[in-house]
């Protein structure tokens, strides 16, 4: 039977929390006392793509390779509940053990990975609100004990919009100022089979500015985080046509500011695959437009109207431009303000827009 109190205290710690790292700490350790895991995985995921980011939280996984073993295998190789499935499934929690009718070497990642470890059950999530997803866990049993039953997985399901709306609300842009950024794009290069090749003085910029998290030792000199591994993965997968989708993700610094990373497989004269090269760069206003319009809770028309508005346009020009009647603007800017929590356009331009900009950028 699941403890209610405790399920609330849950929810109030997450409502206090502070930034995504913080929800997922304090989020673990009231679930470890309720429902009892030998481990977990935690990260937080972009909204648009669904691929992983940062922050990331492993706790009892193993060592740096086992948690790049593990992510890498849950992105690309999983084909037992994968979390691209459970973001549109019905009930976005399951059981490795239900669902594989007590078999759970089915699992890539379990023959790969969790078996050797000694787990016996997973226990996994995606946290979406608004259709989108926000974050993924993975919970892991030891051996010897009971699968994850039908009463915990409806818990961590009916966790999944409540989490979200939180983590939807700490993704709003920062309001303090950022540090200096690199004058350029930062490039890492990737070989055909994986391996960094080469990275430039600005991705090592970009790197330092990232919060802690896994990483995978590089010779290249910095470790590299998953999230990027993982991203240059998924242009691999999507080159190979074994997977759809864009490889791109948005990061947030530790200062609370955004970089946007994309990842795309080059090829030779031959049309033979070759590099694959992710380029990392401050967040432009487009990149950041859908999380801004999740994190406020807009509409896609309230959206339309915010970003008219940060054109400068007038409620005549906005009306115009939509086609519709300037009192339905004021409507919708009205709304806008409310959700967003100011009195003017001024406000809005600066909360929604300016606030996100990196401020200056060190001359090269």
């Amino acid at each position: 039977m699941i403890d209610q109190r405790e399920r609330r205290a849950l929810l109030d710690g997450a409502g206090r929390a502070r930034d995504a790292a913080e929800l997922f700490a304090g989020a673990s350790a009231r679930l470890r006392r309720m429902i009892g895991f030998q481990g977990a995985a935690w990260s937080a995921t972009d909204p648009g793509t669904g691929l992983i980011t940062a922050p990331m939280r492993v706790e009892e996984l193993g060592r740096r390779e086992d948690c790049f073993t593990y992510w890498e295998c849950a992105l690309l190789e999983e084909d037992v509940i994968p979390f691209r499935e459970l973001a549109r499934a019905a009930v976005p929690a399951a059981g490795l053990r239900a669902s594989t009718d007590d078999l759970p070497a089915r699992s890539a990642q379990y023959r790969k990975l969790l078996a050797r470890q000694g787990v016996g059950d997973e226990l996994r999530a995606v946290f979406r609100a608004g259709g989108r997803p926000w974050a993924v866990v993975s919970l892991f049993r030891e051996k010897g004990r009971e699968a994850f039953g039908p009463s915990e997985v409806a818990l961590i399901a009916g966790l999944s919009a409540p989490l979200a709306d939180r983590l939807r609300v700490l993704a709003r842009p920062a309001t303090r100022p950022g540090t200096a950024v690199p004058g350029g794009p930062g490039l890492v290069l990737f070989a055909p089979s994986g391996a960094p090749v080469s990275v430039n003085d600005e991705a090592r910029e970009y790197l330092e500015r990232l919060p802690d998290g896994p990483s995978s030792p590089s010779a290249l000199g910095p470790p590299l985080p998953i999230w990027l591994i993982g991203a240059a993965a998924q242009a691999r997968a999507v080159a190979a046509e074994r997977d759809r989708g864009a490889a791109r993700v948005r990061i947030r610094t530790s200062d609370g500011q955004w970089l946007v990373c994309h990842a795309s497989c080059l090829h030779g004269p031959d049309g033979a695959p070759g590099m694959t090269a992710v380029v990392i760069q401050p967040a432009a206003g487009s990149d950041m437009a859908p999380i801004i319009a999740e994190a406020y809770g807009l509409s896609a028309r309230e959206l339309e109207i915010t970003q008219l508005v940060a054109r400068g346009l007038s409620t005549g020009g906005i009306a115009a431009e939509l086609v519709i009647s300037p009192h339905t603007v004021r409507d919708h800017l009205k709304t806008v303000f409310a959700k967003a929590r100011v009195s003017s356009r001024g406000e809005l331009v600066a909360r929604l827009f300016a606030e996100n900009h990196w401020p200056r950028r060190t001359g090269r």
